[in-house]
């Protein structure tokens, strides 16, 4: 009984040890902070940061998949993966008395479907996907909508997200479904429309969008408002269009993972994130945009009231969130994906 007791109280004080110790692993999407924050945090608080990259979700995903105790405070997941990840029990809920920053979020970028009373997830950025398109070859008003790119006229000229969520929700919106759409039919009907499109496609890509866009690689297509605002900077000819018909509008939120083993700390930096003058500092440098309300306020007229980046009212409700679909819907994604990029 006493050695029971002795393991328990063992347990018990490496628990406190853990939370008591002065780091903190990240896991985020690359290009989405600054040395300066970090540096700011870690200066402030005295906690290091250990600060480690991915490139997608599925990355993300697979790794705490595999690992729940890879030892991850905090990750950033997309809308439909907070949906997916907190439903198969990889992530912790949110304790909001310890996150007083909380307040300063836009109220309109809470309680979505995907996790309703944002119990699992804290708005990091909120992005829109959308036309992207070089007025040097295509006058200002020639192309509005999704259906705008099956055209003839545009063959061997897109760029559209190697992201298979992204490229079926333009297909699905093009014929009139929801991009959160379970429908087997409806998905091998945006397959088959894809098909179409392919005679047009000039590359897939997602990593390096914006650069493709600045070099002139490419001057039509698909893109996250985002990467189009830093890419408009250095080639004003790059434009970002909202389609009439409706896109995709997605959140990437903190979440603190099941194997956390520093929460406190992951509590101490997203109150931190929340800070008005650091959420503002981490929207200008990357060019996402920020749901924190009181940042918004205190940056320059330029970037608050871009449209690319923070779009009007009427334009922000035509935009759709994404969910996740469930494993099902998500096979059939994947096998007409997998087919798609071959060409089938």
């Amino acid at each position: 009984m006493k050695y029971f007791l002795f393991i328990i109280l063992l347990f018990v004080s490496l628990a406190v040890w853990a939370d008591d110790e002065k780091i903190l692993n990240v896991y985020n999407w690359s290009g989405y902070i600054s040395d300066d924050v970090l540096n700011q945090f870690e200066k402030e608080t005295g906690i290091h940061v250990n600060y480690t990259t991915y490139d997608s979700n599925e990355t993300m995903y697979a790794k705490l998949k595999a690992d729940p105790d890879a030892g991850y405070d905090m990750v950033v997941p997309s809308t439909y993966f907070i949906d997916r990840m907190y439903k198969q029990g990889m992530l912790q809920k949110i304790d909001r008395s310890k996150i007083p920053n909380f307040k300063n979020l836009n109220p309109a970028l809470l309680n979505k479907a995907f996790d309703p009373h944002n119990q699992y997830s804290i708005p990091y950025f909120w992005s829109t996907t959308g036309i992207v398109i070089n007025t040097q070859y295509y006058p200002a008003g020639s192309i509005t909508n999704w259906s705008d790119l099956w055209k003839g006229q545009y063959k061997d000229q897109l760029l559209i997200l190697d992201d298979v969520r992204e490229a079926f929700s333009m297909a699905l919106i093009t014929l009139g479904y929801s991009a959160n759409d379970v429908d087997p039919a409806h998905i091998k009907a945006a397959y088959l429309k894809l098909r179409q499109l392919l005679p047009n496609v000039r590359l897939f890509n997602d990593e390096a969008a914006a650069s493709i866009y600045i070099d002139e690689d490419a001057v039509l297509g698909m893109g996250w408002n985002g990467d189009i605002y830093m890419a408009n900077k250095e080639n004003p000819k790059v434009k970002f269009l909202y389609p009439k018909g409706g896109y995709v509008l997605s959140l990437d939120s903190m979440a603190i993972p099941r194997g956390a083993r520093h929460v406190e700390n992951a509590y101490k930096f997203i109150n931190f994130i929340l800070r008005p003058d650091i959420a503002m500092q981490i929207s200008m440098a990357t060019g996402y945009a920020s749901p924190n309300l009181a940042a918004q306020k205190l940056m320059p007229k330029a970037l608050a009231q871009n449209e690319i980046t923070y779009p009007d009212a009427a334009t922000l409700a035509r935009g759709e969130v994404q969910t996740d679909v469930g494993p099902a819907a998500n096979a059939i994604y994947e096998k007409y994906w997998e087919l798609l990029k071959i060409g089938a």
